[in-house]
């Protein structure tokens, strides 16, 4: 870096060090230190992920072809956003006429879902992004994908915190939105309090002149779905919605996770081209034959065209939800760029993890700095049944971090937790997070061997909880200093074998042996110690009270002086809060 910014490595250690900083000249930097010192220089960095710069000539590689020869009318993308319980899931339900509430632990999906339903002979792709805030990377993912975004609002709650990220994403995404006004059917349903409050965030309903479509309705009684989904077709009619349906295919995973029997499983949106079983495909990292395809009911499918979502068996490893999958021209090519985009990916994690506070990425530099004190560290390793909540659930937990107490994944993965992610666990003095996954009896008595604890949770609003209270008590107590006496130095005493006692007079409160004292001249601090002889006359007493004369010795002090002051005080720890 020093190089580039035409500096010396020692001019770069020297101003990190006054920012209060310490690095060696050959330590990497983290991007915070980077940007810090080009700043001070005013010189202009653009700082990207290892590999992406390289990410051009992959593609060059899997010979992607973006051009629109032979476009066809497809189906609209559509992704369903709102506050949580505010009825996503229930209109979901409604439109695919199966129940998908049941067993969704604390009414909050926690999955990106894709699912295709038929209105009037024509085809609707419906993506469903979770409501919690904690998922906001999903939602991200699922505008980038969509052609509409449906905003679902409770008609009797209005717009909520998450409401507005939902808005802040389809409006990154620049494409049109549908509000459905839910819950018509509750007391206190208010579709015209509802319009207003979309249309201070910018988000003009027709009916205020502007372009938003709004549909009152009721997902629990089904009235306005219908009219719902005719506005949505009408909205894709307009924007003229195609792509090619020949060619290899492209398009994003929407979500991946391990399973049991199956293996890795990618949930894939196909965005141009067809997809079919034998190819060879590249997700990401991740590549492999696709060995099956399945609809969002299970039917097994040969071949998936544009915006059809399938699930897909075959890749090698779990891919990354919101990477891009292409069929590359053979399996050669395919293995040689997830090869490749795998090196960089690790590059770009090893490069997170280097510049990090405290410096270590490494299990033995974290152990040494718990033991010098310098902070207190969480170890965790971390499992969840699929990427995106892994993704979700890792950027929560990075927001508790606070200056005192840090976090540390010692190992983050998608699939139950094994007895290799006990006994790495054990290994590094880790605790093992689980968000929807259980250990296999191995694990659990692995676990009860090696004394190492395994937290299960399927409610992400509990485990950032308990994390958050976990966190606290590794902090260092914290203690409030209460005054008990204060005196006067009148006289000094000299005493042979002894040392220098002040002869004093105890203004306030009381002063009593052993206890905790201040030394102050002038009203300043020069010493703190502790009381080691305690006097009233020639007898020696445990305490002296206010008006009375007493002779005090200190532990090690003998800069004594008439005038000086003599505080007493008691130390009462102080509950941390979060």
């Amino acid at each position: 870096m020093a190089a580039r910014l035409n500096r010396s490595a020692a001019d770069i250690v020297r101003f990190l060090l006054q920012q209060g900083e310490m690095v060696t000249a050959t330590q990497s930097l983290s991007d915070d230190m980077i940007e810090l010192f080009a700043a001070e220089l005013g010189a202009e960095v653009r700082i990207t992920e290892p590999g992406a710069e390289q990410e051009e000539e992959l593609l060059r590689a899997l010979e992607v072809d973006l051009a629109d020869d032979g476009a066809r009318i497809r189906p609209p993308v559509v992704t369903v956003m709102g506050h949580v319980d505010h009825g996503k899931t229930l209109l979901l339900d409604r439109i695919r006429s199966s129940n998908v509430v049941e067993g969704e632990a604390g009414g909050i999906t926690q999955h990106i879902g894709a699912y295709q339903t038929t209105r009037s002979d024509h085809r609707i792709t419906f993506i469903d992004t979770p409501g919690h805030e904690a998922f906001t990377a999903m939602r991200a993912r699922g505008a980038q994908a969509t052609d509409v975004v449906v905003l679902v609002v409770a008609a009797d709650d209005g717009v909520m915190p998450q409401t507005a990220e939902a808005i802040d994403h389809a409006q990154a995404a620049d494409v049109p939105i549908i509000v459905a006004i839910n819950k018509m059917d509750r007391p206190g349903a208010d579709a015209d309090r509802v319009r207003a409050q979309l249309a201070e965030r910018g988000l003009v309903p027709e009916s205020y002149g502007g372009e938003v479509i709004t549909v009152p309705m009721s997902a629990m009684t089904g009235e306005g779905i219908d009219e719902l989904l005719d506005q949505i077709l009408l909205v894709a009619e307009l924007e003229e919605l195609a792509a090619p349906a020949s060619g290899r295919a492209v398009g994003i995973v929407l979500e991946a996770h391990l399973d049991r029997g199956r293996g890795p499983v990618a949930t894939v949106l196909v965005q141009r081209g067809t997809l079919r079983i034998g190819e060879p495909m590249v997700a990401g990292a991740a590549w492999g034959r696709v060995r099956a395809m399945t609809d969002d009911r299970g039917a097994p499918l040969s071949e998936a065209g544009p915006s059809m979502p399938v699930e897909v068996l075959g890749l090698g490893e779990v891919a990354r939800s919101g990477d891009l999958f292409v069929v590359a021209p053979d399996e050669k090519t395919a293995g040689k760029v997830a090869e490749t985009r795998e090196h960089w990916q690790r590059q770009a994690s090893l490069a997170g993890t280097a510049g990090g506070s405290g410096g270590g990425a490494r299990l033995e530099d974290i152990f040494k700095q718990v033991q010098a004190g310098e902070t207190a560290t969480l170890n965790l390793v971390l499992k969840a049944d699929v990427h995106g909540s892994l993704e979700a659930v890792t950027d929560s937990l990075r927001k508790l971090e606070r200056e005192d107490v840090k976090l540390s994944f010692v190992s983050r993965g998608v699939g139950g937790i094994n007895e290799n992610d006990v006994q790495l666990a054990a290994a590094s003095e880790a605790t093992i997070i689980g968000f929807n996954v259980r250990p296999d009896r191995n694990a659990r008595q692995t676990a009860e061997t090696e004394d190492v604890e395994v937290r299960l949770y399927e409610i992400i609003y509990d485990l950032i909880s308990d994390v958050q209270n976990a966190m606290v008590g590794l902090l260092e107590p914290e203690f409030e200093e209460i005054v008990v006496g204060e005196a006067q130095v009148r006289q000094v005493f000299r005493i042979s074998g002894v040392g220098p006692v002040a002869g004093c007079v105890v203004e306030h409160g009381n002063v009593r042996s052993g206890a905790k004292v201040r030394f102050l001249r002038d009203g300043t601090i020069i010493w703190k110690g502790s009381i080691s002889s305690l006097r009233h006359f020639q007898d020696d007493v445990a305490e002296v009270s206010a008006g009375m004369e007493c002779g005090i010795g200190l532990s090690d002090f003998s800069d004594l002086k008439e005038g000086d002051v003599i505080e007493t005080y008691t130390e009462r720890e102080i509950a941390r809060v979060a």
